[in-house]
């Protein structure tokens, strides 16, 4: 398990995949402003939503690589053979991608909460929230590559299938910016429901597209 983990997230990193992720989420943060005018009171008043629609966006972006190239290279089938459990092996990758996004996403964050005139204060909350958020975003993230792996064009359906699934996410991350401890429970109530729930469904589908 620690050998797969270890794998995907040198995959992660050394693709390209986690500047990629950071380059984009930095690149709507940038371009928010020239869309809504450089009113700093409105830019901190919206700024933590924005920067939660980046993250749900920047977490789309790897999904094609997540399982797909596994499945199609015959990999899958050999850890089942060996006896894996594909929801092991699905949780296995949750845990790998959030350890590949994640840290980065947050770093970027500050410089995000920069270009968006974010108190100090707001930045923490945010911060809180990506931490908090990120794992139900990475587990979306692994059962959609799961659910698409098999599908000609997957990646195009990839946001339709993960962004509706996403919205509480982005609704309880973007409401804790304001709603303080009991927001961040919200949010962390729902991003461990994902976490935990996701790797059945995506070990099911894993299952499903190697028949």
């Amino acid at each position: 398990m620690i050998a797969l983990v270890w794998r995907d997230v040198r995959l992660g990193y050394s693709g390209g995949g986690a500047t990629l992720v950071v380059a984009f989420f930095l690149l709507v943060a940038i371009l928010f402003p020239f869309a809504i005018g450089p009113d700093a009171a409105l830019l901190a008043r919206v700024g933590g939503g924005v920067i939660w629609a980046a993250a749900l966006l920047a977490a789309l972006m790897p999904i094609e690589r997540l399982v797909a190239p596994d499945l199609d290279a015959g990999m899958l089938d050999q850890l089942a053979t060996r006896g894996w459990s594909m929801a092991a092996v699905a949780a296995a990758k949750m845990l790998a991608h959030w350890l590949s996004f994640a840290p980065p996403l947050m770093l970027a964050a500050v410089i995000a909460g920069g270009l968006l005139d974010l108190s100090g204060g707001t930045l923490a909350m945010v911060e809180a929230g990506l931490l908090l958020g990120t794992p139900g975003l990475a587990a979306l993230a692994v059962a959609t590559g799961a659910l698409v792996a098999a599908a000609r064009g997957g990646g195009a359906v990839a946001g339709l299938v993960m962004l509706p699934l996403a919205v509480p996410l982005l609704i309880f991350g973007a409401g804790a910016i304001t709603g303080g401890a009991g927001g961040l429970k919200l949010l962390a109530a729902t991003s461990l429901l994902l976490a935990a729930g996701a790797p059945f469904v995506a070990g099911a589908a894993i299952r499903a597209a190697m028949e």
